[in-house]
């Protein structure tokens, strides 16, 4: 099981009510909601490894070189050198490191590379599996990595996590007509304004899919636009021409990396905390109450 930890936390963050407070007054919302979703995911799916990945650089320069409007408009502050600061609410920033010391002292394997988001390190860990692999997101991107043959899916958390989307190649044939290996390719045709990618204007969703089947992928849809004999509509080609350039950068930037150098590191489910005097520090301090507590006695189970 591979957690997409920041998705998950800001779920969290936004789930659970600021008035959860470790004894300072200090808001804990998004850390003891983080502590209950990793308890129900265990509790219902009982993975043998488990790994909270996390974004080490969340708009990397590879891909903004690509195309500068890459997540441009979530940027709060520009950093002459390292990743630039992500917009996030006030309350939230402090709580991402009690989360990382957390998991560290329960012993959860946390990896994140540099130069890469959490979806390259998923798309790695899912590259490299020898068995089936549940992803947890709230992000579609990872979409792509779904693929029926080798028993990944992607677990889309509607409400908590208590109630997720299983999805797979079937779910996404019929919400997007694409499975797992075209679904890339629908999202730079159609775009993502959350993550500043233009597409293609005047393709939208459906069109993109339509154009999918039609010509297999996207480098099927750009050799069409070349050959006159192809069932591309006049305003099609023309759209399709002028988005060439975008195009050709557009699959390595939307595309997950699979190729991350991942760290050496136990994946394997803890069934008990790594550090239990740091742990037990930490929940005194925090006061994480009965949602490390959950998590201590299903993991024990």
């Amino acid at each position: 099981m591979l957690l997409d930890t920041a998705s998950l936390y800001f779920r969290a963050y936004f789930g659970v009510p600021d008035s959860v407070k470790a004894p300072d007054g200090t808001p804990v919302n998004a850390v003891r909601g983080l502590l209950d979703f990793i308890d129900r995911l265990v509790k219902d799916h009982r993975p043998d490894h488990l790994v909270a990945c996390m974004d080490a650089d969340w708009r990397p320069a590879w891909r903004v070189e690509l195309i500068p409007t890459y997540k441009a408009h979530r940027v709060a502050e520009e950093q002459a050198s390292g990743p630039d600061t992500e917009e996030v609410p006030d309350t939230l920033s402090p709580q991402v490191p009690v989360i990382e010391a957390v998991l560290d002292a329960l012993g959860i394997a946390r990896v994140g590379v540099a130069g890469y988001e959490a979806d390259d390190v998923i798309g790695t860990y899912t590259a490299r599996a020898t068995g089936p692999v549940d992803i947890v997101t709230g992000d579609r991107d990872l979409y792509q990595l779904v693929d029926d043959a080798r028993g990944v899916r992607v677990l889309y958390p509607l409400k908590g996590v208590g109630t997720l989307a299983l999805t797979d190649e079937a779910a996404l044939r019929e919400k997007y007509g694409v499975d797992g290996r075209g679904y890339a390719d629908l999202a730079l045709l159609r775009g993502d304004p959350s993550d500043g990618l233009p597409g293609v204007a005047g393709i939208g969703e459906k069109t993109a899919a339509k154009l999918l089947a039609e010509f297999g992928d996207l480098a099927g849809i750009r050799a069409a636009v070349d050959d006159p004999r192809a069932r591309l509509t006049p305003t099609q080609r023309k759209r399709l021409t002028e988005a060439a350039p975008y195009l050709a950068v557009a699959p390595k930037v939307v595309r997950v990396a699979d190729d991350v150098p991942l760290p050496d590191v136990d994946t394997t489910l803890p069934r008990a905390p790594r550090d239990a005097a740091a742990l037990e520090g930490l929940a005194t301090r925090w006061g994480l109450g009965g949602s490390l507590q959950r998590l201590l006695t299903t993991l024990g189970a």
